[in-house]
């Protein structure tokens, strides 16, 4: 399947929240929304970028927008996540590789001469229609959220 890209729509596709919830991508239709993925809780990096989105979350919800963050760790890994560092962003769990596979960030990786399958991170921002309208790929995490909390901004 090729990754959507920009112009694509939002797909169909559930995802186990902590708390033994699910959501579908599609619920964030309506509103601004911006979706990122982030290979895995209480590392280094998605620990800053956690902690920046939700150090950001109001500005984000004042423009009208919602952000969630997306791995493959269960969601009683993300509770635990969220608690040791009091997390505000909403996270959920793609155990099936659904929505990493939809948006093409589930990609071999190499570490040490290793080759490994893992999530590339990634954020997408989407209209209130559903339409990608933009897409960060290889992220690095400092001032990345500053830039997609600009890009939603100019998105009006």
């Amino acid at each position: 399947m090729a990754a959507i890209d920009e112009g694509g729509k939002l797909p169909d596709i559930q995802l186990s929240t902590p708390g033994g919830g699910q959501l579908n991508l599609r619920d964030y239709l309506g509103k601004p929304f911006i979706l990122y993925f982030y290979p895995k809780d209480d590392t280094s990096g998605c620990t800053r970028e956690a902690q920046d989105f939700s150090r950001l979350l109001g500005e984000f919800r004042a423009q009208g927008a919602e952000v969630l963050g997306v791995s493959r760790d269960t969601p009683i890994k993300h509770q635990k996540f969220i608690d040791k560092y009091d997390l505000t962003v909403p996270l959920a769990s793609d155990d099936k590789n659904q929505a990493m596979d939809a948006f093409g960030v589930w990609v071999q990786k190499s570490l040490y001469g290793k080759t490994y399958m893992g999530i590339d991170r990634s954020t997408f921002l989407f209209d209130a229609e559903g339409t990608l309208v933009r897409a960060w790929r290889k992220v690095r995490v400092p001032g990345h959220v500053i830039d997609v909390l600009e890009a939603l901004k100019e998105l009006g």
